[in-house]
């Protein structure tokens, strides 16, 4: 039988899995509904599953988030660092193509308004650890620091580099590509139909889902407020619908384009798009202080990322900020291995390590700085033109009042705009395809599955801004709530990509054989 005929018999042969699809959808359908008519009891219950989820695994998402990153780096730089995962085979995309897909699977999720708000939400307010600095250079330098330790390298490490490798060599040797191989290391081949593979599935289903739906229900009221600042649009139901359905519209026609296709070209328009409103953004401010501002903030990083990473002293702001973030980039994790598994083939871990964890950590901090820092030196420039909006109206008008302050406003929030609507379609597409790949039972997800999630995905955020800010703040709080499964399926992996590593090296010749330790035995002394 020739490999055409034999892909056409699995594809043909592909089923969705009934529990994940059936469990996870009913579930969410059950929380928009709850939502929609018992809005005080959703978010009193969210609230409570929330502050418990932060007091008893607040501390453990730390301490994995920051083993996996250091675990990974050994692992890439070690020996073990030239193995190539996915077999023997041509990447299928080039650098910039594999790192502009990457880079939409978690910078798209808040990458424009938390880069402008949070850095000035730091500096306004400094973190408690570091109270005591606070204005000017070295207070703008602590808040961007802090900034990049929540969306810097253990966000980025946590999906894209031993849960990754765990989950390519699980597939190379025939397991699905869902987030119960990720339980690999710990069930062996059980995970194929152990009932926990299936808890695993649905709860990291849910977990993305909702880590994807409140930010698109979050944008439509957002991107409202700015069309109703600068250009006078109506703010009402009719326009915050009519977004997210055109960005629904555009993320599944990309989905029914395919992998290698639709979200590739979403990825590569977003990343120049993004260049330009940097540039411009940076072009019209001031450069020198935005460079001078990353690189003290960099030397702030280095020198305070552990402690800003493991602080555990204010609660109220831990759970604010940094558990929040840590929590939401948990539920992302076993999704974000699954889709860059699936566009990674042919790479070695290095390479891998490389591309889904040091580039689009770089690319992010410099993101950050260019937006965060322009909002900076114009606060103090003229002291609250920047921090009196943010104040008032929230998360959206950090990022406009920036645009505002500057000179061509209406065109650089035109290009502002563009760059968050693909920013989240890209998204959208990646995490569709993760959800579908999840909800297969082998094989490839097909295109109607993805369109399913896309729409489905969409038609939820539309109907939680039915209830206003309440009911998708009520879905972020749930993305903390979610990460709680999600983080012990990431466990494994933390020792098991090492063993796997190690395993294939020998295979591929890097490492001769796995020999036994040996044991000194002790010298006799001669006879006579």
């Amino acid at each position: 039988m020739s490999s055409t005929q034999r892909t056409r018999v699995r594809e043909t042969g592909r089923r969705p899995d009934p529990w994940v699809i059936g469990i996870s959808g009913g579930l969410l359908v059950l929380f928009v509904v709850f939502a929609l008519t018992r809005p005080t009891i959703v978010n009193t219950a969210v609230d409570a599953a929330f502050a418990w989820s932060t007091r008893w695994f607040g501390a453990y998402w730390q301490v994995l988030l920051l083993a996996t990153l250091v675990v990974a780096t050994i692992l890439a730089f070690s020996r073990y660092g030239r193995v190539r995962m996915g077999g023997p085979v041509t990447p299928e995309f080039g650098w910039f193509r594999w790192v502009a897909m990457v880079l939409t699977t978690l910078l798209a999720a808040g990458g424009v308004f938390w880069a402008a708000a949070e850095p000035l939400a730091h500096y306004v307010d400094p973190p408690p650890q570091y109270a005591d600095v606070s204005g000017g250079l070295d207070g703008a330098a602590i808040a961007l620091a802090q900034t990049f330790t929540h969306w810097g390298f253990v966000g980025w490490a946590i999906g894209g580099s031993l849960a990754t490798l765990v989950m390519m060599r699980g597939v190379e040797k025939g397991l699905p590509l869902r987030p119960r191989t990720l339980l690999w290391p710990l069930l062996g081949e059980k995970v194929r139909t152990h009932w926990l593979g299936t808890v695993a599935d649905i709860s990291c289903v849910l977990a993305v889902v909702a880590g994807t739906v409140g930010p698109i229900g979050f944008l439509g009221l957002q991107m409202s407020y700015i069309g109703t600042e600068m250009f006078g649009l109506d703010s009402g139901y009719g326009t915050q619908v009519a977004l997210i359905g055109g960005l629904t519209l555009i993320a599944t026609v990309s989905v029914l384009s395919g992998v290698d296709r639709g979200i590739q070209l979403l990825s590569r328009i977003n990343v120049w798009a993004a260049l330009v409103l940097i540039v411009s953004i940076v072009g019209l401010a001031s450069l020198p202080y935005v460079i001078d501002l990353f690189l003290q903030a960099s030397a702030v990083h280095v020198r305070e990322f552990v402690p800003m990473s493991l602080y555990r002293g204010d609660d109220a702001w831990l759970g604010y900020w940094t558990l929040f973030f840590f929590g939401w980039f948990i539920g992302f994790g076993p999704l974000m291995a699954i889709f860059i598994a699936r566009v990674s083939k042919g790479r070695t871990i290095r390479e891998i390590y490389v591309g889904a964890t040091v580039l689009p950590s770089v690319v992010t901090m410099v993101w950050f700085t260019a937006l965060g820092g322009t909002g900076l030196w114009l606060e103090q420039r003229d002291p609250g033109v920047i921090s009196g909006p943010y104040t008032e109206h929230g998360l959206a008008a950090a990022a406009l009042s920036i645009v505002q302050a500057l000179p061509f406003s209406s065109v650089l929030a035109v290009i502002m705009i563009v760059v968050t609507l693909i920013f989240f379609a890209a998204t959208l597409d990646a995490m569709s395809y993760a959800v579908s790949a999840s909800s297969m039972r082998e094989g490839e997800p097909h295109a109607v599955v993805r369109a399913f999630w896309c729409v489905g995905m969409g038609a939820t955020a539309v109907v939680l801004l039915t209830v206003g800010d309440n009911g998708v703040q009520a879905l972020q709080s749930v993305i903390v709530v979610t990460a709680v499964p999600a983080g012990l399926v990431l466990l494994p992996p933390l020792w098991g990509a090492p063993r796997l590593a190690r395993e294939m090296a020998v295979e591929q010749g890097i490492v001769t054989s796995i020999e036994p330790r040996r044991v000194e035995e002790p010298e006799r002394e001669p006879v006579g």
